[in-house]
């Protein structure tokens, strides 16, 4: 692992305490240039994780709070006529930053919701019937409550396949939360907290990602995962060619946070539940997002 890497690492760790694994996942996550959801309920750590993370890249960053009465235009801007000029002039919304934090995303209605779409897949947005570019590193990160919660807007398929990864961070262990208990508040050290990487880094690194081998044994394998999704009378809908691309991409900055240049099947295994299941929609029984899916996917499939 590099440098920049091993201190960002360090860095999160010691505000969001006990969760090492679901770090690693949304590092891979923006590794590989994704963008990540982070679902539980209040009060777990979600919005410090996602401000951390945010932190520690180097990056620009806003906060957009998502609340039932959001329009598109918070988001993403607006036209102002102005009486001197007689024109009218864009002012920029909070989304024209490197690093997005979307508060409670589902606490927005589904049409606040949809301004991100573009944003997510071209990292650009058309307002005004222009369109205009996104800053460079682009990436949304965005909190989500449990849908059984009330006053909540369920993510459509479409928005939910737009984030690379989905993360769950579940309660701290008991030593954990005795240290979160005694220690500074988390608020804080985030006030403390130096990047651990510069933004040159970041896109140094993600150029790595794109560059780590996935050999020809490696793909057969992942093909054979996404066929068992779509001959599986469990799931409406099977995986997708873009969820296969988006399992490729997490499985290849796990392997570079590991120190390798080449993919192996350990990779996809740490990276599959995290990248597949928000994509799997049940046929019966069941809800949307059930981590045992993934598991019950990798039983089915020989290792090569």
């Amino acid at each position: 692992m590099t440098d920049p890497l091993a201190r960002a690492l360090d860095q999160i760790n010691g505000v969001v305490l006990g969760k090492d694994h679901q770090i690693r996942l949304a590092l891979a996550c923006l590794l590989a240039r994704g963008h990540l959801l982070i679902e539980d309920v209040p009060g777990v750590g979600k919005t410090t994780l996602a401000h951390t993370l945010a932190m520690v890249l180097g990056l620009g960053f806003h906060r957009i709070q998502f609340t039932s009465d959001l329009l598109p235009a918070d988001i993403l801007g607006v036209a102002i006529y102005q009486r001197d000029s007689g024109g009218f002039t864009f002012h920029p919304g909070p989304i024209f930053t490197q690093v997005v934090l979307a508060d409670e995303i589902n606490r927005a209605s589904p049409k606040a919701q949809s301004a991100l779409l573009e944003a997510m897949e071209e990292g650009q947005v058309s307002v005004e019937g222009e369109t205009r570019p996104l800053p460079h590193p682009f990436f949304v990160l965005a909190t989500q409550n449990p849908s059984e919660q009330i006053g909540v807007f369920p993510l459509p398929e479409s928005q939910l396949d737009r984030f690379l990864m989905r993360i769950h961070l579940g309660y701290p262990d008991p030593q954990a939360e005795r240290e979160l208990l005694r220690g500074t508040p988390r608020r804080t050290l985030l006030t403390r907290m130096a990047p651990a990487m510069t933004p040159a880094q970041l896109q140094d690194l993600q150029d790595q990602v794109a560059g780590v081998q996935v050999s020809d044994a490696l793909v057969a394998y992942l093909q054979a995962l996404l066929a068992v999704t779509r001959q599986d009378s469990r799931f409406a809908v099977g995986l997708s060619p873009r969820a296969g691309l988006a399992l490729k991409r997490a499985a290849q900055a796990w392997a570079l946070m590991q120190g390798r240049r080449f993919v192996l099947p350990e990779d996809v295994q740490a990276v599959l539940s995290a990248v597949v299941t928000h994509r799997l929609k049940p046929s019966g029984e069941g809800f949307q997002g059930d981590p045992e899916w993934a598991g019950r996917i990798l039983k089915e499939v020989p290792i090569p």
